[in-house]
């Protein structure tokens, strides 16, 4: 079957505007370009580093609009970003995007499932028509048990420390945003293609999705836009709700990885969500050199339970409508009790200073920073930020915010999260590891 796109005279005009627009020097921050069409799709571009042209198709259909029947069905989707549509077969994919030197990446989390197609920038046109494509996927039965092992093997790589993030969530939401971003393993050669299609046309709408591109000129990605034809369905998800407890996996071994988180912030709450985000930098994001520990509190309280070769990161998830703030630590199964109960008594009673909260805006400015300035970088924050919030914060007004939030804002999300029902999910050696109940 014909593709609309390859007959849009929009896109044929792409190459002479590739090469007259001058890439922004690498470093530079972006300004984003945001416009929402008629059936509420936004559509949202930026200048590139690079004479590359990105765009991404971001769709509201991550895992937390599944059913307990459907769990997995966002990461088949992801999946699908190489199988066959109702219009070209996955060889013809993969060939003729590969043939003029261009990639299609697939990328998602609770809320969305985003599929990226990058070219250079006159060639652009090839990879509209095949992203196009992906929004009517086939789920040929055979395809699918053709690609079990694969999913296996993407189940088989998910690291330990993510799989207690996955537990957290199952433990403070239950479902909706405590489904798993993948497959269970009960669920293997379980979803069939009809019930990928019904998933398919109940998440697929143009209000919950957005068309993004880095490299390419706006008017002639909303063009593009206005050929897209959505599936007529579409809901919208559940709200959150917060109920806190415990997840636990036993598995053989000598240590145990745990997340500990409390209510976080919403994005939709920017102010709020700000200030989770400057206080998870002053609490301690991550090790600054590898192998390391962690700055801030929670390298503090590791340093003091006394354990050794613990390793501890703050976990600090913001979705439309809830949040989950917290941190992951590893340890030896005999340390591991004694260092959570320093974490959370310091996560309950954290006091931020002015001088943590200066800290904690300069790192998470210099984030922004390095995500902005990057092609890959910016395409998926721009992706998310259109299809969840319907705008796009430019990088200088997403700075002036993070100016604008107060030592008290910061200091009220940390008590907000310190004063909540906690969750606990915990894999490994789980002998020493605290219960939810014990940690109140």
């Amino acid at each position: 079957m014909a593709c609309n796109a390859s007959k849009t005279s929009l896109l044929r005009a792409i190459a002479k505007r590739g090469y007259a627009t001058c890439p922004r020097p690498v470093g530079d921050l972006s300004a984003v370009n945001v416009k929402v069409l008629e059936n509420k799709l936004v559509v949202a571009t930026a200048d590139a580093t690079l004479p590359v042209s990105r765009v991404s198709l971001v769709l509201g259909a991550g895992s937390r609009n599944e059913a307990y029947d459907t769990q997995g069905a966002s990461h088949l989707l992801r999946l699908a970003g190489g199988l066959s549509t109702q219009n070209s077969t996955a060889f013809a994919i993969a060939r003729n995007i590969q043939q003029v030197g261009g990639t299609l990446t697939t990328w998602g989390d609770r809320e969305v499932v985003g599929y990226t197609v990058t070219t250079t920038a006159d060639n652009a046109e090839t990879g509209l028509r095949y992203l196009q494509d992906l929004l009517q996927p086939a789920f040929k039965p055979w395809e699918l048990v053709d690609n079990a092992k694969t999913v296996v093997n993407q189940l088989n790589a998910v690291s330990t420390e993510q799989r207690a993030i996955e537990l957290v969530h199952k433990a403070a939401f239950r479902n909706g945003l405590g489904n798993s971003i993948y497959l269970p393993r009960f669920q293997l050669g379980k979803l069939s293609s009809e019930s990928l299609l019904h998933y398919v046309a109940q998440t697929f709408a143009a209000g919950r999705a957005a068309v993004v591109g880095v490299g390419i000129d706006n008017n002639t990605l909303a063009g593009f836009a206005q050929t897209l034809q959505f599936p007529s369905g579409g809901g919208k998800a559940a709200s959150a709700n917060w109920y806190g407890g415990d997840a636990r996996k036993d598995t053989s071994g000598h240590r145990a990885v745990v997340a500990v988180a409390g209510q976080g912030g919403a994005a939709s709450n920017h102010k709020e969500a700000l200030a989770f985000a400057i206080l998870e930098q002053t609490l301690g994001a991550k090790a600054a050199t590898k192998r390391g520990t962690s700055a801030g509190l929670y390298g503090e309280a590791v340093n003091c339970a006394g354990g050794v070769g613990a390793t501890v990161k703050a976990v600090n998830a913001s979705y439309s409508d809830a949040g989950l703030f917290g941190f992951v630590v590893s340890a030896d199964s005999n340390d591991i009790g004694k260092t959570v109960e320093f974490l959370v008594r310091g996560l309950k009673s954290a006091s931020v200073s002015e001088k943590d909260v200066a800290r904690g805006k300069a790192l998470l400015k210099a984030r922004i920073v390095s995500r902005y300035s990057s092609d890959g970088g910016l395409i998926k924050e721009i992706g998310r930020q259109a299809a969840l919030t319907r705008n796009v914060l430019e990088a200088d007004a997403l700075l002036s915010a993070i100016d604008g939030i107060s030592q008290s804002q910061v200091q009220e999300a940390a008590k907000k999260v310190g004063s909540s029902k906690l969750a606990v999910g915990a894999i490994g050696n789980l002998a020493n590891v605290p219960y939810a109940s014990d940690l109140a």
